[in-house]
């Protein structure tokens, strides 16, 4: 089914179901698209609302991780959104966790996947060879485990925009923007409950970055999928759609405790 998109008011996102929000947020080089499964799987029960950062449309001096921030918490006043639940990929989970700090009564859970915000390997986003269709290629598949998941289709539409200079430099700027902006001294202030699923092949945010998460948040849990590199939610949907379900029905009122949610380092 084609995804209906939506553009209003400067923004552009999907929105489809009722209920409780589910805010996916897309990385670096991702775009609506990556959350179709998602949307698909959990929009009879919720109201999926998936908004497109506007990384390759800032202004080049106002391109960082602060103004994407900005540009969600308008967002989600435009919608007028009380309590969101993230589900933050790559870039969006670190957009989340920045989100959390700033609004934590309006966040009622997170659930970050390969997600920056305290180290991340460049190699993954590295197109200085943008001209170079088949680098660019290796690249793009070098994002996940199984290269067969990087499709003729999602390689033409990384290396098409690339080819726009403008763009290019913007994703440049955002990538030094998120690896400038560390997170590990206002981690512990997140009392927010936290699923991590990460892929266990992950080259970009390796496990040990899921592991420093896990310790410096205090409200965590660690789930780990093997054969699986950075995008979980396109590589294995059905575990990752899994490990979700379960977390969410763990939500309470933000602002309670939950006795049964205690850190825990699972893998699966």
């Amino acid at each position: 089914m084609p995804l209906t998109i939506q553009t209003e008011h400067g923004f552009t996102y999907i929105e489809q179901g009722a209920g409780r929000v589910l805010m996916p947020l897309h990385g670096l080089f991702g775009s609506l698209s990556n959350w179709e499964g998602l949307l698909q799987a959990f929009s009879a029960a919720y109201r999926v609302i998936i908004p497109m950062l506007p990384i390759y449309t800032l202004p080049l001096k106002e391109t960082g991780v602060m103004q994407l921030v900005s540009y969600l918490t308008d967002f989600i006043r435009y919608k007028a959104l009380d309590q969101v639940t993230f589900i933050g990929s790559s870039l969006g989970g670190h957009v989340a966790l920045i989100y959390a700090l700033q609004h934590p009564t309006q966040v009622q859970q997170l659930v970050l996947t390969g997600s920056s915000g305290l180290y991340e390997n460049t190699r993954g986003g590295s197109f200085v060879r943008r001209k170079d269709y088949a680098y660019v290629a290796e690249r793009v598949r070098y994002i996940f485990y199984d290269p067969q998941v990087a499709t003729p289709d999602c390689i033409q539409d990384i290396f098409q925009m690339i080819q726009d200079r403008k763009k290019a430099i913007r994703i440049a700027a955002m990538a030094k923007s998120a690896q400038r902006n560390n997170l590990a001294r206002e981690l512990p202030q997140i009392h927010i409950q936290t699923l991590l699923i990460w892929g266990l092949n992950d080259p970009i945010t390796p496990p040990l970055v899921a592991h420093t998460f896990h310790r410096l948040m205090p409200h965590t849990t660690l789930r780990f999928i093997d054969k699986c590199s950075h995008a979980a939610m396109m590589e294995h949907p059905d575990k990752f759609h899994e490990m979700l379900r379960e977390h969410l029905a763990l939500a309470q009122p933000v602002g309670e405790s939950n006795p049964c949610y205690q850190d825990e380092n699972l893998a699966s």
